[in-house]
C-alpha cells in the first residue's frame, strides 16, 4: 500500500502531461502546435513514467 501512495503524484503528473499533449498534437499533419513547449512536456513525460515504473521493480 505504500508504494502506490509514492505513485500517486506522478501518476496524477503523467496524466495531465499526456492529455495535454494528445490536446496539442494535429492528427491531420502529423505535427504539434508548440513544438518547443511540446518537447518539454514529452520529456517531462517520460521521466514520470521512468520514476514511476523504476519504483515498482524497485519494490517487488
Amino acid at each position: 500500500m505504500k508504494n502506490q501512495k509514492n505513485h500517486f503524484p506522478l501518476l496524477l503528473i503523467a496524466i495531465i502531461i499526456g492529455t495535454g499533449l494528445y490536446k496539442d498534437f494535429d492528427f491531420a499533419t502529423l505535427t504539434f502546435k508548440r513544438p518547443y513547449l511540446d518537447i518539454v512536456y514529452g520529456v517531462s513525460l517520460i521521466f514520470a513514467l521512468y520514476m514511476i515504473f523504476k519504483g515498482k521493480k524497485e519494490n517487488e
